[in-house]
């Protein structure tokens, strides 16, 4: 069916009740997320126009009673636990989109709820999947091990030195792939030795493993540091990655064009010209999946009017560019008109 956008009237107060206390499990995340959407929003306006984001109490204590709930399922307390995602949330924007704000408000609400929650968070981790444990392909488990990957996540958003001393401990004994690749996620968005270590030894580790590769590619294409155009350039030379290998493309190019908007819509543009350049290039190989990549333009009239220009004249330049297979050219100049 068609998808809807729903208008409710409820108050934040309606919505932290709800997520504290509603008896349905989806109503609960449903509010959670709703009242996550209003406050980012609200977030990336205040930013925006240079006032300080706010980070309501009443939201944070709702949370706490649903994430140390004990009586729920853990793998729905760490689905509580993951905010609206950044591409979701421009979506709700709409129009005047400036992904750089989207993100510092995603930020905020992440190191908030990180440090409002932070000791509770820290001994619920402790607490969770004893390291004499053995694991096991579980329905209970993988919930526990949800959980605690998602109280790590919120923990490492806070960044005090004894919560990157505990990504470290976690990556480093990672006894099975689950906590590994987690673990390497949050190393993405970090700078320092210990993240160049994490990447060089999963790369070391599982090169032959093609599955897991595809993780160290995308995890490196949706980095929020500045660098990660940089980086996904230099990996489109790597070894492990070849443009006739849809799955690496998927992998490193359009991850990075369609999970990483803070980088594929710089404001200088250059993340539109590199995806239009691969575009062209993976064209002459394998139109459909050049298509597919090319796809991740569509939203460029919702940006704000500095990306936007960049992003029209990008895509003007490739609809000139000669030549063209039929599924680019078709695409491009839907996405133009």
């Amino acid at each position: 069916s068609a998808p809807v956008n729903v208008t409710v009237s409820l108050s934040d107060a309606d919505l932290a009740f709800l997520m504290a206390h509603d008896s349905d499990p989806f109503n609960r995340w449903q509010a959670a997320q709703d009242y996550a959407t209003r406050i980012l929003t609200a977030g990336v306006k205040a930013l925006r126009a240079g006032r300080r984001m706010s980070r309501p109490s009443e939201f944070m204590a709702a949370m706490r009673a649903t994430v140390f709930d004990e009586s729920l399922e853990p793998a729905f307390r760490a689905q509580m636990l993951a905010l609206p995602q950044e591409t979701e949330l421009a979506r709700v924007i709409g129009h005047d989109v400036d992904p750089a704000a989207v993100h510092r408000a995603a930020k905020v609400l992440a190191r908030g709820l990180g440090t409002a929650l932070g000791d509770d968070l820290a001994d619920l981790y402790n607490q969770l999947l004893s390291p004499r444990e053995p694991y096991e392909p579980s329905g209970p488990q993988a919930g526990r091990r949800a959980l605690r990957n998602g109280a790590l996540a919120l923990l490492t958003e806070r960044g005090r030195p004894e919560d990157t001393a505990r990504l470290d401990r976690h990556y480093n004994t990672a006894r099975n792939a689950t906590d590994e690749i987690a673990g390497l996620a949050l190393y993405a968005h970090l700078k320092g030795p210990a993240r160049t270590a994490a990447f060089e030894g999963f790369h070391k580790r599982w090169a032959d493993d093609h599955l897991m590769i595809d993780h160290w590619f995308s995890f490196q294409a949706s980095s929020s540091q500045a660098s990660a155009l940089a980086a996904v350039k230099r990996l489109t030379r790597d070894p492990l990655f070849s443009m006739r290998n849809p799955n690496k493309v998927r992998a490193l190019l359009v991850t990075f064009a369609t999970a990483n908007p803070l980088n594929f819509n710089s404001a200088d543009g250059r993340g539109f010209e590199f995806i239009s350049a691969k575009v062209r290039e993976l064209d002459a190989i394998n139109p459909q999946v050049a298509a597919r990549l090319l796809g991740a333009f569509r939203s460029w009239r919702t940006l704000e009017t500095g990306r936007r220009d960049e992003a029209r004249r990008v895509l003007g330049e490739l609809a000139r560019a000669k030549p063209l297979s039929r599924d680019v050219y078709e695409i491009v100049e839907r996405i133009i008109a």
